[in-house]
């Protein structure tokens, strides 16, 4: 895997892509906007300049997005479901700009309506959305989830129902997060475990369709349905099972970022990334 983490993009969208070359990021995950916020405002032609002069300087893996946290597919007809449609429409534009090759996003919550409302309301606004945006290239990577509260994507198979769903299933990917992994219930702290879910992955959207990861140990327990995550080694996880899945030989090349809390010297990541490169059994950056 080529290692990296999300990074702050406080200054300006090129100040990612600077924090995450002094740290030796090799792939770089950011907001496109402000995650909290429906709307964003484009960016410049001068930001756009200087990002792209970090992106070329910067030896990436990939560069990717991460949408915002108040966008929800899966809500019922509603002003917040018609808000979350044309928050991801920006974004995707936004990302395109940026030339980001795919943003991550949370299936969505059924908020009470039950899964297979969830899930319709999912496929028919990623239909939407794809509709408006046909001309742009940006795909969507679902991410699995904790399946915390009305969370849908705890079940890979809710993951596939979605790929079967849309019409247009080549713009969709996945990003699978470990810790999310965990809480769902699924044990990947053995190999045999690790493989039982990639397998999962392999039967329902394709391993080809497996876009980046999320590498995060988790503070909850196994199939505790609660998202929180915690650095590598410090959570219920544990290190060496970390070891397994950096060095799985089918994703050598995937963009695997951090999620996990951080300082403004980036000191954690700095430590992070260390463990992981150990794990895998590459040198330190």
């Amino acid at each position: 895997m080529k290692f990296g983490a999300h990074m702050s993009t406080s200054g300006g969208i090129w100040k990612a892509l600077q924090r995450g070359k002094s740290i030796g990021c090799e792939c770089v995950q950011v907001f496109v906007k402000n995650n909290m916020q429906w709307a964003g405002r484009p960016h410049g032609a001068d930001e756009l300049a200087l990002y792209s002069t970090e992106l070329a300087a910067g030896c990436f893996n990939c560069v990717f997005g991460h949408t915002g946290y108040l966008i929800n597919l899966g809500a019922a007809p509603s002003e917040n479901r018609d808000r979350s449609l044309k928050s991801l429409m920006q974004e995707i534009e936004l990302a395109s700009a940026l030339k980001l090759p795919f943003l991550v996003m949370h299936p969505g919550s059924h908020l009470g309506a039950g899964e297979e409302s969830g899930l319709r309301q999912i496929i028919a606004g990623l239909d939407e959305v794809f509709a408006v945006t046909r001309k742009l290239p940006v795909r969507i990577a679902l991410e699995n989830t904790a399946g915390q509260g009305s969370c849908l994507g705890n079940d890979i198979a809710h993951l596939g129902r979605i790929f079967d769903g849309v019409k247009k299933p080549e713009r969709l990917g996945v990003c699978l997060d470990t810790a999310h992994f965990f809480a769902a219930g699924y044990d990947i702290r053995t190999q045999k475990g690790w493989d039982k879910a990639i397998a999962q992955v392999r039967s329902t959207v394709g391993l080809e369709n497996i876009l980046a990861f999320h590498l995060n140990d988790s503070k909850t327990a196994l199939n505790s349905r609660v998202d929180r995550h915690a650095h590598i080694g410090q959570g219920q996880i544990g290190k060496e099972a970390f070891r397994h899945i950096v060095r799985d030989p089918r994703f050598a090349s995937h963009p695997a970022c951090l999620e996990t809390p951080k300082s403004q010297d980036l000191h954690e990541d700095i430590g992070n990334l260390e463990i992981l490169r150990k794990l895998a059994g590459v040198e330190t950056l």
